[in-house]
């Protein structure tokens, strides 16, 4: 009885010099000209039988474009919210970012920038990053207060006051 087989490579030696019986060299292991070999050879045009094994590996980032995205198609990274969104959803934000200072209820918006597209109707209080200046002017107009906290809008406004009161 035998214990231990030979490798198939250690046997093939000299039968046409890595064909392991085969046939053409290029139809087995060992050279990128068929769909053969180790690794992500044979990944390309046709090869969907190793398309599970490149999505378990690569976790579906192999295919299509990827990369680089230039200035100017990069995405907006500050988050922005319309009026006509406030005026919508006001109980939502209201309990999600409502904070009470005294008597007057102050929506804290943190980093979101107002944009001035639609109307409002309620009195609101909001503290916020920055705003559009049309965005500014329909709230003040419906009884309400913009609280800036971007620095340079609050210079801008420190400027203006002190500008009134020397009038």
């Amino acid at each position: 009885m035998k214990l231990k087989k030979r490798t198939k490579a250690s046997r093939m030696h000299g039968h046409g010099m890595g064909s392991h019986g085969w046939g053409a060299r290029k139809k087995h292991v060992g050279s990128s000209g068929h769909s053969g070999g180790k690794g992500m050879s044979g990944t390309g045009k046709m090869a969907g039988h190793k398309k599970t094994l490149v999505l378990k590996l690569y976790g579906g980032e192999y295919f299509g474009k990827n990369g680089i995205t230039s200035r100017s198609t990069e995405k907006i990274k500050n988050p922005v919210m319309n009026l006509y969104y406030l005026e919508a959803n006001l109980d939502k934000l209201k309990k999600k970012f409502g904070k009470k200072d005294g008597k007057e209820e102050i929506i804290d918006l943190g980093d979101y920038k107002i944009l001035g597209e639609g109307e409002i109707k309620s009195k609101l209080i909001i503290k916020t990053k920055s705003a559009s200046e049309s965005a500014r002017e329909k709230i003040e107009a419906a009884g309400g207060k913009l609280i800036l906290t971007e620095l340079k809008e609050r210079i801008a406004e420190k400027k203006e006051d002190i500008k009134k009161s020397e009038e």
